[in-house]
């Protein structure tokens, strides 16, 4: 039991390393580095799978692997999170260009229309442009209310739009109604095309899944019959179920390496 002990502590301890190894590019400038809570529930769940696991097969190594597994969970539920927030931030985007040429259709002023993005935008993105609302009234510096706005935004889109709306503000002209609607068709066009690729890449991802899941489940099922079980609990078993639980982990991320789509960068930041 000791050992146990000391295999779940150093899971803990494996995850709170690796936490932090994402590329730098995907995290917002307002957002920590390593939450607590996705620390703290990593931890939970590989304890409470540790111990569900040796309760119902009483072979160590057996929980121990799915321990490590249910370490994971957290994190790929919070970066399932992140990317079903980043596309419903893209899917928004237009209907804010929208709003944006509505408004100055309607005779109001470029920072006005920004303004009232903060009533009338998407409700996905209406909190930073409260916020710059805020800022606007306040200093009544339309450039430098911007540059806070991107960086509250953190996204290659609104780089792009807030670097539009401030050329369009320095720059001048009659023209800007026709290009907010040339910048609208062409991120639908874009939000388009990146959500076909992200359904053709989630059949990759799924089958890379179900391959790493099914042996495991295999085993679930085996659980059972205790004189099978047991002998994973002799070395000659905990050899196979290490080599076994590293190569579906490589496995796992060569499909997920060969299957990505890499996001956007960040070049107007």
């Amino acid at each position: 039991m000791g050992a146990l002990i000391g295999l779940i502590f150093g899971i803990g301890v494996l995850m709170m390393l690796t936490a932090g190894d994402a590329p730098r590019r995907r995290r917002s400038v307002n957002r920590p580095r390593i939450p607590l809570r996705l620390i703290a529930g990593s931890l939970a769940a590989a304890f409470a799978a540790t111990l569900i696991g040796l309760v119902v097969t009483g072979v160590p190594a057996i929980a121990v692997v799915a321990g490590a597994a249910a370490a994971f969970l957290p994190r790929t539920l919070a970066a399932g999170a992140e990317r079903r927030r980043r596309r419903e931030q893209a899917e928004a985007w237009p209907d804010v260009v929208d709003h944006l040429a509505s408004a100055i259709r309607a005779g109001l002023s470029l920072p006005e229309a920004v303004v009232g993005l903060s009533i009338h935008g998407p409700q996905q993105l209406r909190e930073p442009f409260t916020a710059f609302a805020r800022d606007y009234e306040a200093s009544g510096r339309f450039s430098e209310s911007l540059d806070r706005l991107k960086d509250r935004l953190a996204d290659p889109t609104g780089d792009r739009v807030v670097e539009a709306l401030r050329l369009a503000r320095d720059v001048g002209g009659g023209d800007l109604g026709r290009m907010l609607r040339s910048l609208s068709a062409f991120l639908r066009e874009d939000a388009r095309t990146r959500a076909e690729l992200e359904a053709r890449q989630s059949w990759t991802v799924s089958g890379a899944r179900l391959a790493v899941a099914a042996p495991w489940i295999v085993l679930l099922m085996m659980s059972g019959q205790r004189d099978v079980i047991a002998r994973f609990g002799e070395p000659a078993g905990v050899l196979v179920l290490a080599v076994g639980a590293a190569a579906c982990v490589v496995a796992y991320r060569l499909m997920r390496w060969a299957g990505r789509l890499p996001l956007e960068e960040r070049v107007l930041a």
